[in-house]
């Protein structure tokens, strides 16, 4: 079956980096879009960095010229480099991808969720 696995979270100092790696195997098709997601207690999961097929990318504006989303299409997996992380960015990160399993519909899939602590 299809599986989303992430790593790559972690504690860090603010202004530190950290590099989200999140890889899907299984009996895959295709892959649409990817995606990063992060969650605190409280608050709705929101949309961090989005990237297509083709590699168009979207960001929430908070994290725009600090995050940087790829993917390895060859891999089936999607990255997120995270670069002058702040203590608002401590969550659970998310990783998200729609996906179409051999003889399937396209669904979402999720990853486990991994920590980013980012400490002052």
């Amino acid at each position: 079956q299809v599986q989303l696995v992430e790593s790559g979270g972690g504690l860090v100092q603010a202004g530190g980096s950290l590099r989200l790696s999140c890889a899907a195997s299984g009996s895959i098709f295709s892959i649409n879009s990817m995606g990063w997601y992060r969650q605190t207690p409280g608050r709705q999961r929101e949309l961090v960095a989005a990237i297509t097929t083709g590699g168009s990318t979207n960001y929430v504006d908070s994290v725009k010229g600090r995050f940087t989303i790829s993917r390895d299409n060859a891999k089936n997996t999607v990255y997120l480099q995270m670069n002058s992380l702040k203590p608002e960015d401590t969550a659970v990160y998310y990783c998200k991808a729609d996906i179409a399993a051999v003889w399937s519909r396209i669904r979402d899939y999720w990853g486990q969720g991994t920590q980013v602590t980012v400490s002052s």
